[in-house]
């Protein structure tokens, strides 16, 4: 029996930034939030806590694991007592055409007897907009933004209510802004409209927050919502209009932090490639670059980069271990060593650093990329997090207890795309 009163709110994600990324909004909108890692297998308390996520390492894997993976969180979640569960994908709607986007979001709403839900990937603080059903990344549409050249989900075609319909057997719909411009109620009977129609999955335009408080206020009742962090935000307001939550101060209240600081990097987006540049800018010689072709062939390269990161942490300096590099580089070495091999080598040594230097001392810790966020909090053995305050929109610090140690490690995950090129040198400045 898990402790602590009914939570409002119950989240599956599909990889461990995209789950740090939504309980960070959860928490900007007045949420206690606590993320797990995983479906708990022990008591976890929850006094004080609003809304829980629970981060699967789903987005990449075969759909049937995705689907097991999905409905273990669901079930688990119901034991709670949440209110409303919520389908979290990245606002980038990595997926390919097997899926997992659409055989996840069929099978959670089968299991809650739902016959629609909505899909709400856009987060327009970060530049992801849906108009007319298409994603845009800034004001790029999704298929020129870069992820064509995604290392996993390469994204093709920026047509969303296109890209479900081949991952689902099922009808597929579109809410487009002229709806939400009209507000919540004409909103809400379009949906309904829609599923007497038979459509069970209604891709929605978003271009800014009056968007999104529109349908957060349209779907609030719904079982089932899905989509990005961004409407993450904006549904606590319509749980406080319901009487489901309290108004909270501090609700990302954190310890103060220790210790010793690190980056560790595998992400290969446009994105990071500049924060590890920004970094190295200011950092000339604190950096380590991992190369899957030289991890392959020994622990060489691996005890190198060890014996950079104990010098330059033994002097209190800042340091970057990455395997970010442009998309010719990394084409290089899956056509060498295979797409899977290579990500399992980089993701492997970044873990294994990770172990090493947090049981010497690092106390704060960032990681950049889902996949190897997911590697490392694994190796790490963390298995929930408390959500504390925003870095940049979409990525918070964290903190996790560790065994064997009084203070908790301070732990930001941030998703590839994230973050303003000098993150990596201001998340420490704004943890202090």
């Amino acid at each position: 029996m898990d402790m602590g009163a009914n939570i409002v709110l119950g989240a599956i994600a599909d990889d461990f930034t995209g789950a740090t990324d939504l309980a960070n909004n959860l928490v900007r909108g007045g949420m206690r939030c606590l993320q797990v890692i995983g479906v708990p297998s022990e008591e976890v308390d929850l006094n004080n806590i609003d809304a829980v996520v629970v981060a699967l390492k789903s987005r990449s894997c075969p759909a049937d694991k995705a689907v097991a993976d999905s409905l273990a969180a669901l079930e688990w979640l119901r034991q709670q007592g949440a209110r409303q569960l919520f389908f979290k994908y990245c606002s980038t709607f990595d997926s390919t055409d097997q899926g997992n986007i659409g055989p996840v979001a069929d099978a959670l709403l089968e299991a809650l007897g739902a016959n629609q839900t909505v899909m709400v990937p856009a987060f327009p603080i970060n530049g992801r907009m849906v108009y007319q059903g298409h994603l845009f990344v800034g004001d790029r549409l999704l298929n020129d933004s870069g992820m064509q050249h995604h290392p996993l989900n390469p994204m093709q075609d920026a047509d969303l209510v296109r890209v479900l319909a081949r991952q689902t057997p099922h009808s597929v719909g579109l809410a487009n802004r002229a709806v939400l411009t009209q507000g919540a109620d004409v909103t809400r009977a379009h949906l309904s409209a829609l599923a007497e129609q038979g459509t069970r999955h209604v891709i929605c335009d978003s271009l800014d927050e009056q968007d999104l408080d529109v349908l957060a206020q349209a779907t609030v009742l719904m079982p089932l919502v899905t989509g990005g962090s961004g409407l993450g935000q904006a549904l606590p307001a319509q749980y406080r209009a319901q009487g489901w939550l309290d108004t909270i101060s501090e609700p990302g209240r954190l310890l103060p932090a220790f210790g010793g600081a690190l980056v560790l990097s595998g992400s290969c987006s446009r994105t990071t490639l500049a924060q590890v540049a920004d970094f190295l800018a200011k950092h000339p010689d604190g950096g380590f670059a991992l190369d899957p072709l030289a991890l392959a062939e020994g622990e060489q390269q691996q005890q190198q980069a060890l014996n950079f990161a104990q010098q330059r942490l033994s002097n209190n300096e800042p340091v970057l271990m990455y395997a970010s590099a442009d998309p010719d580089k990394v084409k290089t070495a899956q056509a060498s060593l295979g797409v899977k091999r290579a990500g399992y080598l980089v993701e492997e040594a970044l873990s294994q650093l990770a172990v090493t230097l947090v049981n010497e001392g690092v106390g704060r810790l960032l990681v950049a990329g889902g996949e190897t966020s997911g590697a490392v909090v694994s190796a790490l053995g963390i298995t929930r997090l408390r959500i504390g305050e925003q870095i940049d929109p979409g990525v918070p610090w964290t903190q996790a207890p560790l065994p064997n140690r009084e203070a908790p490690l301070s732990l930001a995950l941030k998703s590839g795309n994230f973050g303003g090129v000098d993150f990596f040198t201001r998340a420490f400045e704004v943890l202090a």
